[in-house]
């Protein structure tokens, strides 16, 4: 019986935690990421407040360069054709017609993408590019996330509007 006794004492000892577990996240990265859900949080009142009306379109305003040159391959596709390449529904409420009083919760994915999960069911993802300098950080969209497969809006339209 005494190697019972020593296995249980040796198992019991192996699922004791020893010293404590530190967690990846920095400060910087809190201040990052409260950064980012704060910027969309922006974007999506200032949205409701126009109900989708601001021109030019409020993912526009918030946009990188890179994502807004994505854009405006639509505008000039459609001025060319006469017909929209773009998405048939507004993006930021994965809706043809929507309820921009709707409740949203913002929080940020391991991948660093800040999701807004809306109270129809859907979840948006926004990737954001940020600069940091000395007195602020400088964020803007970079991508939205338009399904759980990976595809972009900003793949979207390059791949379309061309």
């Amino acid at each position: 019986m005494p190697t019972y006794k020593s296995l249980i004492f040796l198992l019991t000892i192996g699922l004791m935690p020893v010293g404590s577990a530190t967690a990846d996240v920095t400060k910087s990265d809190q201040k990052q990421a409260a950064m980012k859900i704060a910027i969309i949080k922006q974007m999506y009142q200032q949205d409701a407040d126009n109900q989708g009306l601001s021109n030019p379109a409020v993912l526009q305003q918030y946009a990188n360069a890179d994502l807004q040159a994505a854009m405006q391959l639509e505008q000039d596709y459609f001025d060319k054709n006469q017909t929209s390449c773009n998405i048939d529904y507004d993006v930021l409420w994965d809706s043809q017609d929507p309820d921009y009083m709707q409740d949203k919760k913002f929080s940020i994915t391991k991948q660093g993408l800040v999701q807004v999960s809306l109270a129809q069911g859907s979840d948006i993802y926004y990737e954001l590019s940020c600069d940091d300098n000395d007195k602020r950080a400088d964020c803007q969209v970079a991508d939205v996330s338009l399904n759980e497969d990976g595809r972009t809006l900003r793949r979207y339209l390059l791949d379309t509007c061309r």
